[in-house]
């Protein structure tokens, strides 16, 4: 396979992945609350818990995804696999 679709493979895996941390750590976040938090709160802080859940799912998959990608970098040469997709831009004269 040549470099391009190395990358192609690579940045569809990413998406993948994150999107999969994405869902996996608000299902997990969502059970917490109602489990263990929303008993204690009032019927009326539902709405703000279930957005401060999404939120913190995607912060938390960010955080993760970021964890996983120097991981990566540190055993992986990314400019001997990779390609950039665009070609580099001419310098402006």
């Amino acid at each position: 396979m040549s470099k391009k679709t190395n990358t192609l493979w690579f940045i569809l895996g990413a998406t993948v992945f994150n999107v999969l941390s994405t869902v996996i750590s608000f299902v997990v976040l969502f059970v917490l609350y109602f489990r263990f938090l929303s008993p204690m709160l009032p019927e009326n802080a539902v709405p703000i818990g279930i957005t401060l859940i999404f939120i913190g799912a995607i912060a938390l998959s960010f955080v993760l995804y970021r964890f996983i990608l120097k991981k990566i970098t540190a055993k992986i040469d990314l400019d001997k696999h990779f390609d950039p997709l665009f070609g580099r831009r001419r310098p402006r004269r």
